[in-house]
């Protein structure tokens, strides 16, 4: 595109138009190497590959070489060259950069830290399976472990690089069929997650690797949100239209991996450090560190294309406002009645046999933050299901049941120790020019499973208050404070916040369900393990597309019902004064609003409503009896 459109500068538009037309041909985006779920050294320098990634921290702009010409000293021949999609520039052993040359010119791009999506759910591996095989069979020509990271990448020409035998190991290949096909049915207690994630199988021995490697000492923080995350994470630059993203936002980029060593060299604990200029350098060691990983530990990718996620459910279209799209979701919505049953049916046995808390936990993973009026967000539903067996491995089960069927999650073990030790808040490292990411900075529509039955008496420390409020902030106004030691800065989310606990929970919520258990399995985990081994993959599936696409449905209320809404309400205030409030009116009118996008209605009917006030006459019934029952116990 160069060679054809020099000088004009229409070569850039050009390749973006290029590509993205390339993508929509014969389901190529499939085909197209993801770093999500292939290790980097498995893939080839400076080709295109995709990464699904939240971003975690944006760093300064950077500038680079637009055009630069290199001159050859003996002969004096001039070449023109351009630095976009690169990180070094392109120079012959013969050839030197010209800096002083006229035709320099100096442009501009954004760099942002991104990470995995936090949390993200084992069954993407299932999922995405077939195209993975797909993958690796057409690549076995041109896929090999890179050695991109020796110096003798750089002794190698291009041509025998092509003429290397580029066929990824049988053992790898085996070994990663075989973590698949056993990941979502796994009954492994030892491991919270129940099966190994896609980030965690090969990325996890290169990682440690890298992690304990003397070219950097101390070890480099990939600054994951979760503790015990693995995966790459990867500096990604962008090039134009950078100021429609921000940090959590969700992306999925196409581009130019590149991994060339070079990029390590600040992070050689044998350079000389009196090389560096602190004229011309005004970083400091930890910013050049940070912003400067080893490539082979944080690769970069060019971005050619980026956009924002809706969702990031492989098994829904990416945007649903295409006619295709359109298509899939009339389809699906036609057979939602008995996907809802069969999933209300589902949870009720997880819930051992309480079909009151399964069909609230269905509101509840339906929800989402709408809109928001002032500081007050609309459409959170934040469930404090009480009534949890202390001590038990029943909230443990309960989330397993949860991360098969939504695309990100995390279970918070509520204990003294994790209050006081843990990092919720992201703050702003300003020696390393960083944001250091806590618990709390978390992707928009993750679940969050709090479990307040891992409390035991003990003494909070500051920090430990802080962490509370935090969670408190986080659940009443879908917001985390971020640090930035002069002063704080409000981070708007969308996190579905489940509460297990024994008693009424410590933290607010918006609605509680008592659960009221109609069966005790001699043994939890066996009989949690047998429901989801029951249950067809195909079915579970349609769980997972029920509760992603209800989530992105429009919803409205019309004139009369509004009025026949208010009309009930006082009537309501009328015969009980006492205990009818206007928290209990937007109660009730959040949950008509998730029962009727339950239903695949957009709008709210008659029936619904007053289905809505039976589950809340209910609920209050259920928790009336259970304080008769124990005192204060609410």
């Amino acid at each position: 595109f160069i060679a054809q459109n020099v000088p004009n500068s229409d070569w850039e538009k050009k390749v973006t138009e290029y590509f993205k037309e390339k993508l929509k041909e014969n389901n190529a985006t499939n085909w197209v190497p993801s770093l999500n779920d292939v290790p980097v050294h498995y893939l080839k320098p400076n080709s295109l590959v995709k990464f699904r990634c939240m971003v975690q921290d944006m760093f300064d702009p950077e500038f680079y070489m637009g055009v630069y010409e290199t001159v050859d000293p003996n002969t004096n021949a001039r070449v023109l060259h351009f630095g976009k999609y690169r990180d070094v520039a392109e120079c012959g052993p013969q050839q030197e950069i010209d800096l002083n040359s006229s035709q320099t010119v100096t442009s501009e791009r954004q760099t942002f830290y991104c990470v995995p999506v936090p949390g993200e759910s084992a069954w993407f591996v299932v999922v995405l399976n077939p195209q993975f095989h797909a993958y690796i069979s057409a690549s076995q020509a041109r896929v090999s472990p890179s050695t991109s990271y020796t110096p003798s990448r750089h002794k190698r020409s291009y041509e025998e690089d092509e003429d290397m035998d580029l066929h990824p190991s049988k053992q790898k290949e085996q070994h990663m069929g075989n973590a698949y096909e056993s990941c979502v049915f796994s009954g492994s207690g030892g491991d919270i997650h129940g099966c190994v994630e896609p980030k965690r199988l090969e990325t996890e021995a290169s990682a440690g690797h890298h992690l304990i490697s003397p070219n950097c000492s101390p070890p480099l923080d990939l600054n994951f949100p979760l503790p015990g995350e693995k995966g790459p994470a990867c500096l990604v630059k962008i090039y134009e239209s950078w100021e429609s993203f921000k940090v959590n936002d969700v992306l999925e980029v196409y581009g130019i991996l590149s991994v060339d060593p070079v990029l390590s060299i600040v992070n050689n604990d044998e350079r000389d450090s009196s090389a560096l200029d602190p004229m011309e350098c005004m970083d400091t060691v930890e910013e050049q560190r940070v912003h400067s990983p080893p490539a082979s530990l944080v690769p970069r990718i060019h971005v050619i294309l980026a956009q924002k996620l809706q969702h990031i459910n492989p098994l829904l279209p990416a945007c649903l406002n295409e006619e295709e799209s359109k298509t899939f979701v009339s389809n699906f919505m036609s057979e939602l009645s008995p996907v809802r049953a069969e999933l209300l049916g589902f949870l009720t046995h997880a819930l051992l046999g309480d079909s009151l808390a399964a069909e609230y936990l269905i509101l509840h993973l339906i929800s989402t933050v709408y809109a928001r009026r002032d500081v007050l967000p609309l459409g959170k539903f934040a469930v404090n299901l009480s009534g949890c067996p202390r001590n038990s491995i029943f909230p443990e089960l309960i989330y397993r049941i949860i991360q098969q069927l939504v695309p990100a999650s995390y279970r918070l073990q509520m204990t003294i120790e994790n209050m006081n030790q843990s990092r919720f808040i992201p703050h702003k490292d300003y020696a390393a020019n960083r944001l250091v990411s806590g618990v709390l900075q978390l992707a928009s529509n993750t679940s969050l499973v709090i479990d307040e039955t891992q409390l035991e008496q003990g003494q909070l420390d500051t920090k430990g208050v802080h962490n509370v409020t935090a969670l408190g902030n986080l659940i009443t106004w879908q917001k985390v404070d971020y640090d930035f030691n002069y002063h704080q800065m409000e981070f708007p989310c969308n996190i579905n916040v489940l509460i297990t606990s024994e008693g009424r929970s410590l933290l607010p919520s918006d609605c509680q369900v008592h659960l009221q258990p109609q069966i005790i399995p001699p043994n939890m985990e066996e009989y949690m393990t047998s429901l989801l081994t029951a249950v067809l993959p195909s079915v579970l599936n349609k769980f997972r597309i029920y509760l992603s696409l209800l989530r992105l449905l429009d919803y409205s209320i019309s004139d009369e019902v509004t009025k026949a809404v208010e009309e009930d309400f006082v009537e309501m205030r009328k015969n009980d004064p006492e205990s009818v409030t206007a928290d209990d009116l937007h109660r009730t009118l959040l949950v008509a609003r998730f029962l009727s996008l339950s239903a695949g209605q957009t709008t709210l009917s008659r029936e619904r409503w007053l289905r809505a006030k039976q589950l809340e006459a209910l609920r209050k019934a259920r928790l009336q009896q259970q304080k008769c029952v124990n005192g204060n116990e609410l």
